[in-house]
């Protein structure tokens, strides 16, 4: 069985990943300290790995705001929901307010635009 996790989870998950890369390509860029071109490139990437982090977090609190509350039917806590098919954020309890699709095993391709018929 595949690990799901809520979609805003994911995204979260994604831009943390981001800081730890670009702290990873940072210390990179110690290992050329001889090259002052080599170990500003590497900081610089380092930067930009971690503004796009910022970038991301920004971008999924917005997307975090739109998203709808509802409370787990599994564990009672209140989780949101983007999109027709998310998991909750607790549990991990496959839900959804779109009545055609209850019932149906859970399937994150139902979000996709082709699906939305």
């Amino acid at each position: 069985m595949a690990k799901y996790s809520s979609k805003i989870n994911k995204i979260r998950t994604f831009a943390l990943s981001l800081v730890f890369v670009g702290f990873v390509i940072m210390y990179i860029g110690i290992f050329f300290k001889e090259s002052v071109l080599l170990a500003s490139l590497f900081m610089l990437l380092g930067l930009l790995s971690i503004g796009l982090s910022t970038v991301v977090y920004f971008w999924i609190g917005m997307l975090s705001t739109k998203a709808v509350r509802v409370v787990c039917p599994a564990c009672g806590k209140e989780t949101k929901i983007l999109g027709r098919v998310d998991m909750c954020m607790h549990c991990r309890e496959p839900l959804t307010l779109d009545k055609n699709l209850e019932g149906k095993a859970f399937d994150e391709s139902y979000n996709s635009k082709r699906n939305a018929k």
